[in-house]
């Protein structure tokens, strides 16, 4: 015996068969190292001599579950399915109470096309026991292949319902559902998945957390962020789940949320330069400048090893500084954004339009606006841009081409403010004064509106 051990741990199979068979034909009494054999015999792919044995085994023992199961994978690997279904109705026939042979049968015949059969067989484990999830999968398959998808769609959320799915099987079924995303015909389904498999499993966060994914891809952004949300009260360590509440919170445009939401993740993971990112725009969208650029600046610290969220760092601290009139760091934030993207939307905009503004570095400020306007020739922010620097530099027939194009898509009071002063700076008052008085119509125009409209006169 310890002879026949020693060869196996050293994979000479040969020579531990040779030493098991002449232990069963030498030593009385022996015959339970058939099976030792039969494995032996398996293991080198030698199917005919391990069926053999395992029938010699049978003769001496009786019928085994054990060995009709393996028996079936010997047939399996012989591309003969009818014994490999014999050895199974004969299992189930031997243990008419064990459900879990049925299944298997069923399995089987499915896997072989053989859908009638796993019909039956799986109705007739559901009779033996009403609630079994695996049953409800395999028909739930089964009608998926057919194509009849109410059907389907019927049983597996059947299965899902049952407890004694197991929530790791509900969420891996899922994440496939999230995998064929997008899809009108599968997006119900899986989002009523989503909803049972949180209600049978009300203490679980990885079914939240799913269920947050599923929602979000889908486009329901707020619901996802409620399902994340539920995901950390249960388990606040997932920095990913705080992650995917942030950008919801940005996505919506929710400065409370994301000031609040910020604030709670960075008292678990200071250390996440990203959060102290949002935390910075959300404190810069509440209208408190001085306390965003201390988290950016704090924040840019812990990015020194991602250049690309540097960028992201670099491109809102220009915003902020210019906020608070620090123009030279406003200046120089913009400038190192620009020199990791030179194509960086944001920078390229808000810098030349600050630089507008000011009425400094106008050309460098046409070149960046002129640049972006080329890239997006029909974004009317960026068409705005490009006219107030055409302005500023007194081409006032340039900046209201651009301005025209942009109204083609825009109503912004700021835009049509614009434009009137442009026609104003061309001699044309009465249409100026039109044009003012559409953009206070519209809302949020510059302070001085009021008095352009009753002086008609600009002013800035």
């Amino acid at each position: 015996m310890l002879l026949a051990q020693v060869y196996t741990s050293q994979k000479q199979f040969d020579k531990a068969t040779q030493v098991y068979t002449s232990l069963i034909k030498e030593v009385p009494d022996s015959d339970y190292y058939l099976f030792n054999l039969a494995d032996l015999y398996m293991a080198q792919g030698k199917l005919n001599e391990a069926l053999a044995t395992f029938e010699q085994a049978e003769k001496k023992f009786g019928p085994l579950d054990e060995v009709s199961f393996k028996k079936q994978q010997i047939y399996l690997k012989q591309n003969n399915l009818e014994k490999a279904l014999q050895e199974g109705e004969a299992l189930i026939k031997a243990n008419p109470e064990e459900v879990r042979y049925v299944l298997a049968q069923a399995e089987m015949y499915a896997s072989n096309n053989r859908m009638p059969d796993a019909i039956r067989l799986s109705e007739q484990a559901l009779r033996q026991d009403p609630d079994n999830p695996q049953a409800r999968m395999i028909l739930a398959d089964i009608y998926r292949i057919q194509g009849n998808a109410v059907e389907s769609a019927k049983q597996i959320k059947l299965a899902f319902a049952s407890p004694a799915l197991d929530i790791d099987d509900k969420v891996r079924i899922l994440v496939d559902y999230i995998k064929q995303l997008p899809n009108p015909a599968i997006e119900q389904t899986a989002l009523d998945l989503a909803v049972i498999t949180t209600k049978v499993h009300p203490k679980e966060a990885k079914a939240f957390s799913v269920a947050g994914d599923l929602q979000t891809i889908t486009g329901h952004k707020a619901a996802g962020r409620e399902a994340y949300l539920q995901a950390i009260q249960l388990d606040d360590s997932k920095f990913l789940l705080w992650q995917q509440v942030v950008l919801i919170d940005a996505e919506l445009n929710q400065t409370d949320s994301l000031l609040r939401h910020t604030e709670r993740a960075l008292e678990l993971f200071p250390n996440q330069a990203a959060m102290w990112f949002y935390n910075g725009v959300a404190h810069i969208l509440d209208k408190k400048p001085v306390k965003g650029v201390k988290s950016l600046e704090y924040g840019r610290k812990l990015a020194t090893d991602n250049p690309e969220l540097l960028s992201q760092f670099d491109t809102q601290l220009g915003d902020a500084y210019h906020e608070l009139k620090e123009y030279a760091k406003s200046d120089a934030a913009y400038e190192a954004a620009l020199s990791f993207d030179a194509n960086n939307a944001q920078a390229l905009n808000n810098y030349s339009y600050y630089l507008s503004l000011r009425g400094e570095k106008l050309d460098k400020a046409k070149e960046m606006s002129g640049k972006l306007v080329k890239q997006f020739p029909d974004n009317d922010t960026y068409l705005d841009t490009y006219a107030w620097v055409l302005y500023k530099l007194k081409d006032y027939q340039g900046a209201k081409q651009a301005l025209e194009k942009a109204l083609k898509s825009t109503t912004d009071a700021t835009v049509i403010e614009h434009y009137g002063d442009v026609l104003f700076q061309l001699g044309e008052k009465d249409k100026a004064v039109t044009q003012w008085q559409r953009a206070q119509k519209a809302g949020g125009a510059s302070a001085f509106i009021v008095r352009k409209i009753k002086d008609q006169k600009l002013y800035e």
